[in-house]
């Protein structure tokens, strides 16, 4: 079983691996039940998120920890996963600007995601 920071970790980098651009991670757990971590994603088009999503998904899966549930799959602009502890949206960039999560959880603590990449631990 992974911690928390395991599966967003392995989340970035599934990420990273088919270029997801401007990948932010918020630690979430001192300001919100939701999740210990948000991870934020932009796509170039509706079939790079679905590629996205579809590679984080699979390497989780992979790594036995499978998505609760995935939200927002057909419409492509907003895609939610949730791993229970760490919730991946992957965005087109015009949805990531209007919802703009990193102003709304702002509470939260920034992780670098460079860090996650290269595999350090937390």
């Amino acid at each position: 079983m992974l911690t928390p920071y395991e599966i967003a970790q392995k989340a970035v980098q599934a990420l990273d691996s088919k270029k997801a651009r401007d990948i932010t991670v918020l630690k979430t757990e001192k300001v919100t039940s939701l999740a210990d971590y948000f991870i934020i994603a932009t796509a170039s088009s509706s079939t790079h998120g679905k590629t996205l999503v579809e590679e984080t998904e699979k390497l989780l899966t992979e790594a036995g920890e499978p998505p609760l549930r995935r939200e927002g799959y057909r419409s492509g602009s907003w895609v939610l996963l949730d791993f229970g502890c760490v919730v991946v949206h992957v965005f087109l960039d015009e949805a990531r600007k209007f919802y703009n999560l990193e102003r709304l959880w702002s509470d939260a603590v920034a992780v670098d995601a460079n860090t996650m990449i290269e595999g350090e631990k937390e």
